[in-house]
């Protein structure tokens, strides 16, 4: 697929976003439908709703801020009450809920939705544009992180605000990198952490249970995710705009170096389940993971008397920089519930996101503040870290439009992955059934639905 089509009313975006969840087999929601009209209704004459439902996977381990967000919320706001669900272990199973729940009257007002949803929503219909509604409960909306907050933005209208928002990082066992007598930081490039990597595996073998100097992340946990960061760092990707870039000489030189570095090299391996909690078992000593897993992964670190540090991401032989997309999930409101709903949900994601709770959200997970005058000195005292997450959203890069537009594409790069680096097939072929895929789905999907 050659041509690029005109991005003329089609979006405005500066660093999408994932965190760190494990896929459900599924192509998720249709793109069905047009772009919903302005809102024409007069909020003016509107009283919010007595009870509202908000649907989220708690990312980030998140069920315990986030029921204290409520709490205060319903102090502050003595006539709505909210009810928190439950929607899945993921955001997948969240958005398959959400889904299902539009063929019925039982529809969640505030939905968490990842960077592979909110747009298909958007064109679905299922969720309203927020602009008007923010104005009217008095958000200031300019607050918000200007990348983070453009990521949302359609047709000149935003459809979801950020909330748990990330970047993935690098973290690695510093006892293990001391033990081969590495310096105490992350590797500037994959190709330096090449030549560490032999060096790390034979200074640790003899740890019980010890397996590689590095573990890849779960394939089912968003592989198209964390390998944007390789493909980009050889100058490859899996798109270019919408031109579908995923069996290009540089992406297919990107996989091979990652094929080669489990199979040929052996220093590395692909966790089943999730590789931060291999990295904390002492089984591998580095890994890249969102920073939602920042703060747990530290208390776990701690609990097992390990010596945990994180360093942005590693570049690459082509490009040192930007290599790391921002990741993580926004907050959408859905369109098939009644205005007195709406207005009371509104009122809840101003305020859950305002510039003091994204700060205590921070503290409770390692996602990042959401908002430009969010406080983090408190947070920062406690947890260092999360500077190196806010340093490095200053260097991150627009995720391919492959991965966060078509409909299923996570799947597709998540399986293909599957066949490079655990069965072992060959990486041009696999990435050439994969380039096919993605330009059917854009086609058959997306391209007709799309703004002139």
């Amino acid at each position: 697929m050659s041509r690029i089509i005109n991005r003329r009313n089609f979006l405005t975006v500066t660093g999408l976003g994932l965190g760190s969840v494990a896929l459900a087999a599924c192509g998720g929601p249709s793109t069905g439908g047009n772009v919903p009209a302005a809102m024409n209704t007069d909020w003016a004459k509107v009283t919010p709703a007595a009870k509202i439902t908000f649907m989220s996977s708690h990312p980030g381990k998140s069920a315990d801020i986030e029921a204290a967000l409520i709490a205060d919320f319903e102090a502050a706001n003595p006539g709505i009450k909210v009810e928190l669900i439950t929607g899945g272990a993921n955001y997948e199973e969240v958005a398959q809920k959400f889904q299902t729940s539009q063929a019925g009257n039982n529809v969640p007002d505030v939905v968490v939705a990842s960077d592979v949803w909110w747009f298909r929503y958007a064109l679905a219909e299922t969720v309203m544009p927020l602009d008007e509604l923010l104005a009217v409960v008095g958000d200031k909306s300019a607050g918000f992180n200007a990348t983070l907050f453009g990521d949302y933005k359609y047709t000149d209208k935003h459809w979801a605000v950020p909330y748990a928002r990330s970047t993935p990082l690098f973290y690695y066992n510093k006892d293990h990198f001391a033990a081969a007598g590495l310096p105490d930081r992350a590797p500037a490039t994959w190709e330096e952490f090449a030549l560490w990597a032999p060096k790390i595996q034979a200074a640790n073998a003899g740890n019980k249970g010890y397996q590689h100097a590095y573990q890849y992340p779960a394939l089912a946990g968003y592989a198209g995710w964390t390998l944007q960061n390789v493909l980009w760092g050889q100058g490859g990707g899996w798109s270019k705009e919408w031109e579908i870039t995923a069996n290009s000489e540089a992406s297919i030189k990107a996989m091979t170096w990652v094929q080669e570095s489990i199979t040929k090299d052996k220093w590395a391996g692909v966790s089943s389940k999730d590789a931060v909690s291999d990295m904390s078992a002492g089984a591998v000593s580095a890994t890249v993971s969102s920073t939602g897993d920042l703060v747990g992964t530290l208390e776990a670190a701690k609990t097992a008397k390990m010596n945990i540090g994180v360093g942005f991401l590693p570049g690459g032989s082509v490009s040192a920089s930007p290599v790391c997309p921002t990741g993580g999930a926004g907050l959408v409101i859905a369109a098939k519930t009644s205005p007195e709903r709406q207005l009371a949900a509104a009122k809840f994601v101003s305020f859950i996101t305002n510039a003091a709770n994204t700060a205590r959200f921070s503290a409770a997970t390692g996602y990042m503040p959401v908002r430009d005058d969010a406080d983090m000195t408190a947070v920062l005292a406690t947890t260092p870290q999360i500077q190196l997450a806010l340093d490095q959203l200053k260097v991150t890069r627009s995720q391919d439009y492959a991965r966060v537009f078509l409909p299923g594409a996570d799947l597709e790069m998540a399986n293909a992955a599957a066949k490079i680096m655990n069965e072992k097939a060959d990486v041009a072929t696999s990435l050439g059934e994969l380039q096919e895929k993605l330009e059917s789905i854009y086609t058959k999907t997306v391209q007709p639905k799309l703004k002139d």
